[in-house]
């Protein structure tokens, strides 16, 4: 009985920061680490890149949950996360960011320096995000600038440094995540305006959201064809970043001739847009 009860409370907390949703920060720290190293950066930072993705994941998310219970508990959409209903309270949130912030510190402190002294501003600027759409438009920015610290991260994890390519990569990476936030959120575009809680649809409306969104994507591409440039990539790379541009064109169409297709468009294709462009990475480095 008791371990039914923990594992219930395991999946209780699975459901609140949707641990698989971590496939949209995974691909890009690996791709990153993969052009660092020019190849196989061994098992060691393969194990301290992937606990520090997702520890630092569940932080956010955990800040993000804790941050919004009141919101959510108006919203029908999202009245029955565990955050609201009962199941995970106040206290145990805490717990969770807590342990996660402090697990994401340590793992930073045995990759290198440079990644522990890092590792502070990071969760700063992630936790950051739960509060912006408070007073600021800005938050979708903010969402795709804390995803976009995945391939710095994976960079500096390897080299100790920043590179240029890498912060072209991360630049991809912001304006890809903060384009389909912006698509994500007109789900709540009505529910914006009666909180008064501040998002591109809500402030701008439909029409301008999607504007922004393609706009944004436009932009995602044209950097990740730069990072291909910028880190002399080959033939694959290229192939990764202009097959992502085609990929962004459908989730843009997928979701201009219908609104129920945003949850496909967010998660199914934005995950499979991660997944193919790190395997075309890996092809490039032995092909």
């Amino acid at each position: 009985m008791h371990l039914q009860k923990v594992v219930q409370k395991l999946k209780d907390f699975n459901e609140l920061v949707m641990f698989e949703h971590s496939i949209f920060s995974l691909p890009f720290i690996f791709i990153a680490m993969v052009v660092a190293a020019d190849g196989w950066f061994g098992w060691k930072l393969l194990l301290l890149g992937a606990l520090a993705a997702v520890s630092a994941r569940n932080f956010a998310m955990g800040v993000n949950r804790y941050a919004d219970r009141d919101i959510d508990a108006h919203n029908p959409r999202t009245a029955s996360r565990p955050n609201v209903d009962g199941r995970i309270d106040a206290k145990s949130m805490l717990f969770f960011i807590g342990l996660n912030g402090l697990a994401f510190v340590v793992v930073a402190f045995f990759i290198n320096t440079l990644a522990f002294w890092l590792s502070f501003p990071i969760l700063a600027i992630l936790a950051s995000y739960s509060y912006f759409k408070r007073f600021s438009s800005l938050a979708h920015v903010i969402l795709g600038i804390s995803l976009g610290l995945a391939p710095i991260a994976g960079v500096v994890a390897v080299s100790g440094s920043i590179p240029l390519w890498s912060v072209l990569l991360a630049l991809g990476v912001i304006f890809w995540v903060a384009g389909f936030d912006l698509l994500y959120s007109l789900q709540d575009m009505e529910f914006d305006k009666e909180e008064g809680l501040h998002s591109i649809p809500s402030q701008y409306g439909a029409e301008a959201t999607l504007f922004i969104s393609a706009l944004f994507h436009a932009l995602a591409v044209l950097f990740w064809l730069l990072f291909v440039w910028s880190a002399h990539l080959g033939f694959f790379a290229f192939v990764a970043s202009i097959g992502s541009g085609f990929v962004l064109y459908y989730e843009q169409t997928l979701v201009r001739k219908d609104f129920t297709q945003i949850d496909r468009a967010f998660f199914t294709v934005n995950g499979y847009l991660g997944i193919a462009f790190f395997v075309l990475i890996i092809l490039d480095k032995v092909v």
